[in-house]
């Protein structure tokens, strides 16, 4: 039964670009910004008849969020950002080798990010003249035989850094940890260590299992969603069709976020005539809530202690109760202690910790109490944080209190970022293995795999700043700017590593932060098509929901050059391998059905029939035991875990000496690909160089709008960091709190402000000091960028 909710805001702040009077998120400027960013890439009509393909069960998959598809996909199933990403790959704009014989790497250096990625595709594999300080085109045979000889040379294996891009298939990141493994090494570094391992390592020990408990049909059946440090109209704007829908059959979305998010306000349906004809859209979140930086694990404790009191009331008075008993009593561990825990929490604490008011978590935790079925969504305003287990397992919590875990229209679901960075580590890219997974792949391969755990990313940031590697190989992305603390890393990597490869389909800061010897490998997109043997390939991914599905490219290649990440990595294993070795690389790379036979043999449960069931329309679910309410913890029931303080007691006060920074993606960006330098959401544009403050930060600082201003961090190392020319901007935060772009704020990140379980860096909650720029700073401030 959905009850009907209206609309409430427990906060009545209202300026910035976030004002009731401005536009919805999507509706008509979204189709206005795919078309502009179509003819900026010269591909309006390429670009609008790809997009028919994407999504689609003989098409390919979206290549930016992991927001699942439906069985039976709408003509045109996709969004305004996948549009971006999929213009942004399809451009007819190239890098050729003249390029390079232009411009030294000191002098793109210079280059802004967006800069060096709108240059277009890269079309060569390329070798750095450390003479000429160029990149120069080598042949696929020379450069593979010279990176292997490189890797062999190495007395101490693992000094080599094997790092995955979310975005790579599930072909070629099991390629990819099959070849590390062989090599010697666990040193698997991957995106998820900097945006959901947090989710992967905290809930297990709640729910036996480290991925989502939902699936998109849950969607259309519940009454609910509450949604936790998630900008879904930036980052899975596809979501907010089903959160639409939820709220026109009268369901509720709850939303805690630090920034009032445009599309969580009101959001116009591209894909609804009526929704475009009405010009403020629909009203999304019922309540939103302005939490905190670092405050969520108070306002959801807040939200469990007014559940827990209103069904110990109705104890008490013969009533109804309000908690699923049965459910607690069957399925759950430790409720006694953590409702104890709940009960004697203090409402003073709990309000100046969350930033809310007790009104206001009532009545949140009113909507949660009235609704049958709640699904809870959170992103990486939770998992970027000190204390981001902590906040996953108070969320977990909330579920188990109303049996809200194994039930349809119900359950836990992170909203995962890169299209496969699930699909990877379930495939095997991770530095921990298990025993069980290393007996299987040695038993399939005959080989022997190394047991020693490996690093992760912040342990391989450590590793480069403490001089200990010798050779990074990227899998994608853009690992040098989007680390922490990059100005310390990128100063010892620069001509100090002995060799860094980068595979990748366009420029990037990455190749610009480079080992003395150092290649671009040019790979295949998503969206163009994979031809081996003669034969067009599929490569599969894993969506945020355990949903596995095939790819298919549609485009030819930017290049006759370029080669797949699966044929690049057989080509790096076969130079670098013994060559008596029993693994036949070039086989498997002609035929991608061999790979997931492969798969399969390892992973012969979850992968059962592999190459059958991804060829059906939907593709196929992988087991999920919590979906099941069969739990694999330690106690053989779902836990009820709190942390050891009671609150975060790290997070700042307002009219502390030191504010907590946010940093964000714009509307116009991907990772840390920049498609514009605008974002109308905020209503920033023509630049990423702004801080967003609350108006009376502002005028306490003595600062007033459009003053430039430098960060300073504020960290236990002594170590100073900085960055300056952030224009100031008026914006509805909460007090104490601030937001910037990353990655233009990544340095200002110490490698060890993260999250003591996982090592996800803790970039949602950055503690920093604000200072007006003298006018000598702003001039120099002001010739740099003349320079640039």
């Amino acid at each position: 039964m959905v009850k009907k909710h209206t609309a409430h805001e427990s906060n009545d702040r209202v300026y910035g670009s976030q004002d009731e009077g401005t536009s919805p998120g999507g509706g008509w400027l979204a189709l206005k910004a795919v078309q502009e960013h179509m003819f900026r890439q010269q591909v309006p009509f390429v670009g609008n008849r790809l997009m028919l393909s994407m999504n689609k069960h003989t098409g390919f998959k979206c290549p930016s969020c992991a927001w699942p598809d439906p069985v039976r996909p709408a003509m045109a199933e996709f969004c305004e950002n996948g549009a971006k990403a999929v213009a942004w790959e399809a451009t007819r704009k190239r890098v050729h080798p003249a390029f390079f014989e232009q411009h030294t790497v000191t002098e793109l250096s210079g280059w802004s990010d967006h800069e060096l990625e709108s240059q277009g595709r890269l079309t060569h594999p390329m070798r750095y003249n450390i003479g000429t300080d160029k990149y120069e085109a080598i042949s696929w045979e020379d450069a593979f035989n010279e990176i292997g000889e490189e890797l062999r040379s190495y007395e101490d294996r693992w000094r080599v850094q094997l790092y995955t891009s979310g975005h790579a298939p599930n072909e070629s990141a099991f390629m990819f940890q099959l070849f590390g493994r062989m090599y010697g090494i666990n040193n698997f570094p991957d995106c998820s260590n900097m945006c959901h391992e947090t989710t992967t390592v905290s809930l297990p020990g709640s729910l036996g299992v480290g991925k989502a408990t939902t699936t998109l049909d849950d969607f259309d059946h519940t009454d609910a969603v509450f949604i936790f440090g998630q900008n879904t109209g930036t980052n899975s704007p596809r979501m907010m069709g089903n959160l639409h829908e939820l709220v026109n059959r009268g369901g509720a979305v709850v939303t805690f976020n630090p920034l009032r998010e445009k599309a969580l306000v009101r959001f116009a349906d591209p894909q609804s005539p009526k929704d475009m004809l009405k010009p403020a859209g629909t009203t999304i979140s019922s309540q939103y809530h302005q939490v905190r930086i670092g405050g969520d694990i108070a306002a959801i404790q807040g939200m469990c202690k007014v559940v827990i009191e209103a069904d110990d009331r109705a104890r008490r008075n013969g009533d109804r109760r309000v908690l699923d008993h049965e459910f607690i009593e069957a399925h759950t561990h430790g409720f006694d202690a953590y409702a104890d825990h709940c009960r004697a929490l203090d409402w003073d604490r709990i309000e100046r910790h969350s930033g809310l008011t007790r009104a206001a978590i009532e009545q949140a935790a009113e909507v949660y109490m009235t609704s049958e079925r709640v699904i809870c969504c959170w992103g990486m305003g939770i998992t970027q944080q000190k204390h981001g287990g902590d906040g996953v397992q108070q969320i977990v919590n909330l579920l188990l209190l109303r049996g809200n875990i194994g039930r349809r229209g119900a359950g836990a679901c992170p909203v995962r970022g890169h299209s496969n960075v699930q699909g990877d580590r379930t495939v095997g890219i991770y530095q921990k293995p298990t025993e069980q997974f290393l007996s299987q792949l040695d038993k399939v391969f005959d080989i022997h795999s190394p047991r020693r755990h490996g690093d992760d990313v912040a342990q391989c940031c450590e590793s480069i700043m403490n001089g200990g590697v010798d050779a990074f190989i990227g899998l994608g992305g853009n690992f040098f700017r989007a680390i922490p603390d990059i100005d310390r890393v990128a100063e010892q990597t620069l001509n100090k590593l002995k060799m860094t490869v980068q595979i990748s389909t366009k420029l990037n800061r990455s190749h610009l932060i480079h080992g003395k010897k150092a290649f671009i490998l040019p790979c295949l997109a998503r969206t163009e098509k994979d031809i081996q043997a003669g034969v067009l390939q599929t490569v599969t991914l894993e969506d945020g929901m355990s949903n596995v599905n095939g790819s298919t490219g549609q485009l030819e290649p930017a290049s006759t050059h370029l080669r797949s990440e699966v044929a690049i990595i057989a080509g790096i294993a076969r130079a670098t391998l013994p060559p008596h070795t029993k693994v036949d690389w070039e086989w498997l790379s002609e035929d991608y059905s061999r790979i997931r036979d492969r798969i399969e043999a390892v992973f012969p449960e979850m992968f059962r029939d592999y190459n059958a069931r991804v060829g059906e329309p939907g593709g196929f679910h992988l087991y999920n035991a919590a979906r099941e309410r069969v739990w694999e913890t330690d106690s053989g029931r779902a836990n009820f875990l709190f942390p050891g303080q009671t609150l975060d007691s790290s997070m700042t006060t307002p009219k502390a000496d030191y504010f907590q920074l946010i940093t964000t993606r714009g509307h116009d960006q991907f990772n840390t690909t920049v498609y514009s330098l605008d974002d109308r959401y905020r209503d920033v544009y023509g630049t990423r160089m702004v801080v967003m403050m609350n108006p009376a930060d502002i005028k306490r600082l003595g600062l007033e709008e459009g003053n430039l201003i430098e960060f300073r961090a504020v960290a236990e190392d002594g170590i100073k960091r900085h960055a300056s020319g952030f224009r100031v901007m008026p914006y509805d935060v909460p007090e104490g709190c601030a937001a910037a772009y990353y990655p233009e704020t990544n340095g200002l990140i110490p490698i060890a402000n993260r999250d003591e379980r996982s090592n996800t860096i803790a970039a949602k909650s950055v503690p920093v000091t604000i200072h007006l720029m003298s006018t000598e700073q702003v001039e120099q401030q002001t010739g740099l960028l003349a320079t640039a």
